[in-house]
Order: C-alpha cells, then structure tokens, then sequence
C-alpha cells in the first residue's frame, strides 16, 4: 500500500507524466462522446433488437468499443485500421522492401510503413461501411435511403474510422499505452453497466447454476491471465571480466528474461478482425441474385457460424497469429548481436549463431506454450455457451481477456515511467 502511495505521489508532482494520463482520459472521453452520436435516420429500437439476435454483430460491436450499438459515427471503429496492419505485416513475409523497411530503418521507416497501412485502410473503411450500413438497412434499422443519403453514410462511417485511429494514434504518441488496443478497452468497459442491467432483468432461479459458471469463468480467466502475462524464462548471461589498467570490469552474472506470452492480446485481435470480415461479406451477398455468390456465402456463414468448425478455426488463428506476431516482435538475432557486443554470453553456449539458435529455440518452445493458452482461452467462451446458451458469455470472455491485457499492460508502462522518474 505505501508503494502505491508513494507510485501515486510521483504521478501527482510530475507534469509531464500526469498530462499525458490527463491526455489519454480526454481522448477516450472523447471517443465515448463520438460513440453516442448515431449517424442520420438510424431507429435504435429496431438496431438494439437485431444486435441481441445476432452473435456476429456482438462481436463486432466489441471492436467499434460500442459504436455499433448506437450505429455512431464511429459505428466501425478501429477494424479497418486493425486488417490493414494485419494485411502489411503479412506482406512483411513476401516483401524484402516492406521487411527492410518495417524492421530495419527505424522510426522514420515504421512512420512510413504505417502510411502505407492507412492508404490501405482507406478501401477496407469503405467495404466495411458499405456492407454494415446495406445489412443494417435491410433489417430495418435504417429507414429507405436516396443513393445520395446513402453514400453519405458511407463516407461518414470512413471518415469516422480515420478519426477514431488518428485518435489512437495520439494516445500512443502523446498518452500512456497503446492507443488502438485502449479504445477497445473503454468500449468494453463502456457496456458493463449495461451489461449487469440486463443479468439483473434477466435473473431466473431456475439459471442459478449459469450465473455460478459464469462467474467462476471470469475468475478463471483473470487469474490465467493474469499469471500467464506476468511469466517468463529467465535465460542466465555472464558479462566477460575486462581487464583497464588496475581495475577489473565486469564478471558478473544475471539473466536476460524472455516472456511466456510476448505477444499478448493482439493475436486474439487479429484472428477476430481475420472471421469477421469474411462473415460480413458473406453476409452481405448471402441474398444476392447471382446463385453461385448466394451458395458461396452460405458455406461461409456455415463454416464460420459457432458449430465445431468455428472454434477449430478460430484456435487454428489464434495459435498462427501468435507465432506470427512474435516473430515480427522478437528478434533472436538481434538479442545475441548484442549480447555480443556488451561482452556477455550464455554460459555453456557459444557467442553468435550458437546464441542466436539457442535463444530462438527458447523463443519458441514458449511461444507454443503461449499460443496454445491463447487459443484455449479464446474457444473457451464458446465451449460455455454450448453449455448455457447465454450469448453474453461468448462476447464478453473475450472482452475479458482484453480487458485484464490491456489493464496490466498500461500498468506496466506507467510504473516503468514512474520508475525512470525515481531514478
């Protein structure tokens, strides 16, 4: 307790560490204010009753923070932004250009890389908006629109997904923590209110033992990760004594640490944004006129709908995207450069490609173990639904799970500034 006192004090003196606090609150109080405002002739009874009958859009509520359910100007959130950076990284892998300039040419490299995510962001808004704004309209929830009105709309939505990203991006640059995976935060964190309300209305005796399970699985997944995020393989080094004139450097030994889950949430984000987008679209043409694109997006919405293939499909994604996101992170070659070049080594383990295999292999085993945990906890609401029928558990274990990352993330970060101040 007098740790945090003391943790809170010097957040309280210091200027610039409590402006870029007071920054980011203004920016998600910002979001939450452009979240409530719904674009033109939306009818929210309509809306709020297709959103209770329909999974999908569940979860895609959850990426706009909430914007869908009032059907905001920022109805599509930071999706877009999310796919394009996933498109990019992925060109990574294919592109010695895009790699170069993504991992080797520093600051300036990763600013123009992330421009070209935005150009990107820019057809994927409008595909986006198109197809949410189509399905709406013909569930009723937006009344019979000119084509005039209806483009719009589109343009609206769009310019609405730049600005919510633009918004993130200040976060990351000016707040504290990681400005896009914040704003899913505060949207989540926005629909608990709601969320209890409608467990209070809701409560039967009869559904005693599913309000039980429920809560026993939040518990289980905040302790899991919790413990998880917090683990890590200590790798021990031992720095070469150096001999300068009559004084002996160095010769001593501590660890460098290699963490169980390096790419925390963002792999659960990925493989949400990667099944939605196919489901929308599918959606979308599923009464099209054309029979082949009708039977095309019917087998979709079957393969993709919660029956055995969705959560084998969603772990499939999970576990790639954790391998994939770590390796685009974490870099062994780069670790044992500089293990190399500060004088230290891995004891019984040669300096150079030895080191490098060594603490790739490392890096791997742990990334399995990571990865395997991700896609348990990301199908595990989905294996309790099949138990309780309640929708609400699917929507929020990931919510959960976004939630307690993001919370210790920030965390961590504002002690390390605290940290850097006490010193």
């Amino acid at each position: 307790m007098e740790t945090i006192t003391r943790k809170f004090k010097i957040i309280l003196k210091d200027v610039s560490l409590r402006n870029a606090i007071l920054f980011t609150l203004a920016i998600l109080i910002g979001f939450r204010f452009l979240a409530s405002i719904p674009v033109p002739g939306v009818d929210p009874i309509v809306l709020q009753q297709f959103l209770l009958d329909n999974q999908f859009f569940g979860f895609l509520n959850l990426f706009s923070g909430g914007g869908l359910s009032q059907l905001s100007l920022v109805v599509l959130g930071v999706g877009p932004y999310i796919t394009a950076s996933i498109i990019m990284q992925l060109m990574t892998t294919v592109s010695s250009k895009l790699k170069s300039l993504y991992h080797e040419e520093g600051s300036l490299g990763r600013k123009k890389f992330n421009s070209y995510s935005r150009w990107l962001m820019l057809p994927i808004s409008l595909v986006q908006g198109f197809g949410i704004l189509t399905l709406l309209a013909r569930q009723g929830a937006l009344p019979e629109l000119s084509l005039g009105g209806f483009i719009a709309n589109v343009i609206i939505v769009t310019a609405g997904a730049f600005l919510l990203t633009w918004m993130g991006e200040l976060i990351t640059e000016f707040g504290v923590g990681n400005g896009v995976s914040l704003l899913i935060f505060a949207g989540i964190v926005a629909s608990l209110p709601s969320v209890l309300w409608q467990f209070t209305q809701s409560y039967m005796p009869s559904e005693l033992f599913n309000y039980i399970l429920y809560v026993l699985f939040i518990l289980v997944v905040i302790v899991a990760v919790v413990l998880v995020n917090e683990a890590e393989r200590r790798v021990p080094i031992t720095y070469s004594k150096q001999v300068r004139g009559m004084n002996t450097y160095g010769g001593s030994d501590t660890y460098v640490p290699i963490k169980l889950n390096q790419a925390g949430v963002m792999p659960i984000i990925f493989a949400m944004s990667i099944l939605l987008f196919p489901q929308m679209i599918a959606n979308w043409l599923i009464s099209s006129d054309i029979t082949i694109l009708s039977t095309i997006s019917r087998f979709v919405l079957m393969i993709l709908e919660h029956n055995i293939w969705y959560p084998l499909v969603y772990f499939i994604l999970v576990f790639g995207f954790t391998y994939f996101y770590t390796a685009i992170t974490f870099d062994p070659e780069a670790m044992s450069e500089n293990l190399h070049k500060s004088g230290a080594f891995i004891p019984g383990i040669r300096p150079g490609n030895s080191t490098e295999d060594y603490i790739a292999k490392v890096a791997s085993r742990l990334t399995f173990t990571g990865a395997i945990f991700l896609g348990i906890i990301a199908v595990l609401p989905i294996i309790v639904l099949s138990f309780t029928g309640n929708s609400s558990i699917a929507i929020g274990g990931t919510g959960i799970l976004i939630v307690v990352s993001v919370v210790l993330d920030l965390i961590k970060k504002i002690d390390a500034q605290v940290a850097m101040r006490q010193y």
